[in-house]
């Protein structure tokens, strides 16, 4: 299986992906095993301290499929140009990726979450995955252009970004671009591996309802898993639970039979209202909390309601808390949990002191004891000056090692109450 990839690294910004296999339902988890890399790490990247950035979702992936059906499908390639860019191509050559699709016709335009594939008349086909920065152009057709992928209108075609540009055999021109490049990615999650799409798959009230109740996870970080629903990243997830008024921490399972249906109303109503309007963000409905999850915090509103960032399974989350509240028994049990963790550490600490505190006074009933003062004077009287200095050093050594072990303890107590 040969595998042509452009996109993800560990840098700050994240490219798009290309990859090239025989069948995107039928990847070899040997393969897969080879390649580890938390795909999801790239929606998590920040324009700024405290604020999510926008990447292409499902709707944007879906709008260029559409594209794609409507010009490309049942027409052949008879061209194809990948541009020899070591640092973005991972596994497959230039020359061998064009002449694998190179005579192909495109049967089909096709997409599970937020890869989107063309199905050829044989194998191999190439997936795509779009990134933080990448974006499907057809020459003369005009697609939804967003942030940090989009290319300008007066740019040449094909754009110095070009990584992959297809040629039909009517004279229609693809270009795969990604603005952003970096060091080569590392691993695309398997398609058959994805969860139910949340355009064409989500699953029914009821049995949402049902899946819910069994997890016990913040809500938030269940919708950005793509093997439970597909399609959902940060943009979308935030939007629907602000719609829902649902607080991004909210144990899934703890969410009551009117909090899952307004979920599950929202998922498909932000979705399909997106696509409605071409993915076209500027047309997006001015009361969605979308317009200000970009803004630094503190001078972030929507609807004059504050919206605050808090980082949710290792995501940053912007949230309305006026609106989206924990309920009272996740609060009861957040703080029953706080004090809990104050209680042990409080115990902690008395424990020690009262150590140390045992310590010190042996010490003391030692240097005090009258005998021992006596049998100290006798044997001053009895040894010379550096027999003096000896004693001396007995008690001060004890002393301070008595320092050095309360100072231990002070230090591993402070490192406890870190790590809690």
């Amino acid at each position: 299986m040969k595998t042509l990839s452009l996109g993800p690294s560990k840098a700050r910004e994240k490219q798009g992906k290309l990859h090239v296999f025989q069948d995107p339902y039928k990847i070899l988890k040997e393969e897969q095993a080879k390649l580890k890399k938390d795909w999801e790490e790239s929606e998590n990247t920040r324009s700024g301290k405290g604020r999510p950035r926008r990447m292409p979702e499902l709707p944007e992936v879906e709008v260029a499929r559409r594209a794609i059906e409507e010009h490309y499908v049942g027409k052949r390639i008879v061209q194809c140009s990948v541009a020899d860019d070591p640092k973005v191509i991972d596994g497959v050559t230039p020359s061998d990726l064009e002449s694998a699709l190179v005579g192909k016709t495109i049967v089909a335009a096709l997409r599970k979450g937020k890869n989107l594939w063309l199905r050829l008349d044989s194998p191999p086909f190439p997936t795509f995955q779009f990134g933080m920065a990448g974006a499907i152009y057809i020459k003369g057709v005009t697609l939804t252009k967003y942030k940090r992928s989009a290319v300008s209108d007066a740019d040449e075609w094909p754009s110095k970004y070009s990584k992959v540009l297809l040629k039909l055999d009517d004279g229609l021109e693809l270009s795969f671009t990604d603005k952003r490049r970096f060091a080569r990615p590392e691993s695309v999650a398997p398609i058959s591996e994805l969860g139910p799409d949340a355009l064409l798959e989500l699953m029914p009230i009821d049995a949402f309802m049902e899946s819910l109740s069994k997890k016990k996870i913040a809500i938030k970080a269940l919708l950005l898993d793509q093997s439970y629903i597909s399609g959902i990243g940060n943009w979308i997830a935030d939007e629907v639970l602000y719609q829902a008024q649902i607080h991004p921490n909210q144990i899934a399972s703890s969410l009551s039979r009117e909090s899952c249906k307004a979920l599950h109303n929202c998922i498909k109503e932000v979705i399909e209202k997106a696509l409605e309007v071409g993915a076209d963000s500027s047309k997006f409905s001015q009361d969605w909390i979308f317009h200000s999850r970009e803004k630094k915090p503190g001078n972030a509103f929507v609807a004059g309601k504050k919206i605050e960032f808090i980082t949710v399974g290792g995501r940053t989350s912007a949230y309305v808390p006026e609106l989206q509240k924990l309920t009272a028994n996740q609060l009861e049990e957040a703080s029953y949990k706080k004090s809990a963790k104050t209680r042990s550490i409080k115990k902690v600490d008395k424990e020690e002191s009262t150590s140390e505190k045992e310590e010190s006074n042996e010490i003391s009933k030692k240097t005090k004891d009258p005998k021992r003062q006596a049998k100290k004077t006798g044997e001053t009287k009895n040894t010379s000056s550096s027999g003096k200095g000896k004693t001396q050093k007995q008690d001060e050594s004890a002393l301070s090692s008595l320092k050095k072990r309360k100072e231990s303890n002070q230090a591993e107590t402070r490192q406890k109450k870190a790590k809690k």
